[in-house]
């Protein structure tokens, strides 16, 4: 079977556009960024985020809300902890945790609404 190959308009002149202006980002910043994009590429981790966003959690209750272990759970967190997606706080022997601010409730919503459209 033949491929087809289908014509695009491309710029074919060499000169500069008006009012063109492409952001530049730092390299370092964006390798940051893909990093923070790897975190939440994990559905646990998004799970975890998820239950989180209704307000702060032990990790006891996380891991009954989600069937799963203290042992995972607490290892999901410390992640999320790394890469301040999530504040810890002390009560006692218990530590509450919640989302780091309301810049992760937004990821995970828009996000949401994204793949729901």
């Amino acid at each position: 079977m033949k491929q087809q190959l289908f014509e695009t308009e491309v710029c074919s002149e060499h000169h500069h556009h008006l009012n063109l202006h492409v952001p530049q980002i730092d390299t370092d910043d964006l390798y940051q960024l893909a990093d923070l994009f790897k975190v939440f590429g994990d559905p646990t981790r998004l799970r975890i985020l998820y239950t989180l966003s209704d307000g702060e959690l032990c990790v006891c209750d996380i891991a009954d809300s989600l069937s799963m272990t203290q042992s995972a759970i607490s290892h999901q967190l410390r992640i999320l902890k790394e890469k301040h997606l999530v504040k810890a706080r002390r009560d006692g022997k218990t530590i509450y945790y919640s989302l780091a601010d309301a810049h992760v409730a937004t990821i995970i919503s828009q996000g949401l609404n994204h793949v729901l459209e």
